[in-house]
C-alpha cells in the first residue's frame, strides 16, 4: 500500500498507522555504531534518542499507580519497565502514591 493512500485512511479513520512502523523500526533497528576516527567533526544527519515509551503509555501506567489499580512493583513485572524509569516518570510527574 502506497503512503499517500495509507496517509488518507490516517485521516479518514483519525488513526495514526504510520506509528505502528516507526515504533517497529526504534524497537527493532540495529545499534548505532560509534566510530571515533574523527570526533570533532560533526554528522548532517539529526540525533535522535531512542524512546519507546509514549506520552500516552507513561500517563497511562502513572494512573493505574495514582489510583492504585496497581502498585510499582506489579508495572515493574508486568510491564518490564526499569525501576528507575518509573521512579524518574513519579518524580518527574509528581505522582504521590507509591
Amino acid at each position: 500500500m502506497g503512503t499517500k493512500i495509507l496517509l488518507k485512511w490516517c485521516k479518514l479513520l483519525k488513526y495514526d498507522f504510520f506509528r505502528i512502523y516507526t515504533q517497529h523500526l526504534v524497537l527493532f533497528s540495529p545499534p548505532a555504531s560509534h566510530d571515533n576516527k574523527d570526533p570533532d567533526r560533526k554528522s548532517e544527519l539529526p540525533q535522535f534518542r531512542k524512546n519507546i515509551y509514549t506520552k500516552v503509555m507513561i500517563d497511562f501506567i502513572l494512573e493505574l499507580i495514582s489510583t492504585e489499580q496497581k502498585t510499582t512493583r506489579q508495572v515493574i513485572d508486568e510491564y518490564k519497565i526499569p525501576k528507575t524509569t518509573l521512579y524518574k516518570w513519579i518524580s518527574k510527574y509528581k505522582i504521590n502514591k507509591i
